[in-house]
């Protein structure tokens, strides 16, 4: 199987590499998966540090929700490394609480939700180079939803949307987009 840095090394068309996403399906389960990806002008160490810095949260979530972090920064991540935040979801405040519970430093980091809005939130972050100053940053996201389908219909799908499109847009703002 070919990698995706072997296929940009080799000169594949590189729109293949362009930001994908997100695109969210319904798993067999009854849960949801997002994916979404973005390519970065930067090396696969710099992008995982920029996402190893818990304070560029901020910096990639869009200001109408409000977000805060409200651990003590700065934050030394790492596996089992609990981060608080609050939020405003419809105006209505939101306090969420993560877990670091995989991290590979420079390659993926999982975070999953201990206390938050979600019945379930599994956010898996996965850094991929494509030559010595290209990198493919790679989200998938499983999560289950209070109200089933129903709400996520009416509010979660097109949130999660937007608040994707709006962090694939910093990010290539803050770290540069692959031409």
């Amino acid at each position: 199987m070919t990698t995706s840095a072997e296929r940009f090394a080799n000169g594949a068309d590189t729109s293949a590499f362009a930001p994908t996403g997100p695109q969210i399906e319904r798993l067999d389960d009854g849960s949801y998966r997002l994916t979404a990806s973005t390519v970065v002008k930067q090396p696969r160490s710099t992008a995982f540090d920029f996402f190893a810095d818990a304070a560029n949260l901020d910096a990639i979530t869009p200001p109408w929700l409000k977000f805060r972090i409200l651990t003590l920064m700065p934050v030394e991540m790492g596996e089992s490394t609990l981060i608080d935040y609050s939020l405003k979801l419809h105006a209505l405040p939101v306090k969420w609480q993560s877990q670091i519970e995989d991290w590979r430093p420079g390659h993926e980091f999982t975070d999953v939700q201990v206390h938050g809005p979600y019945r379930s939130w599994r956010h898996t972050h996965r850094f991929e180079s494509l030559d010595d100053h290209t990198t493919l940053v790679q989200d998938e996201v499983t999560y289950r939803v209070p109200g089933g389908r129903l709400i996520h219909g009416l509010f979660v799908r097109r949130d999660l949307v937007r608040i994707f499109r709006y962090r694939q847009q910093r990010l290539a703002e803050l770290l540069g987009v692959a031409e």
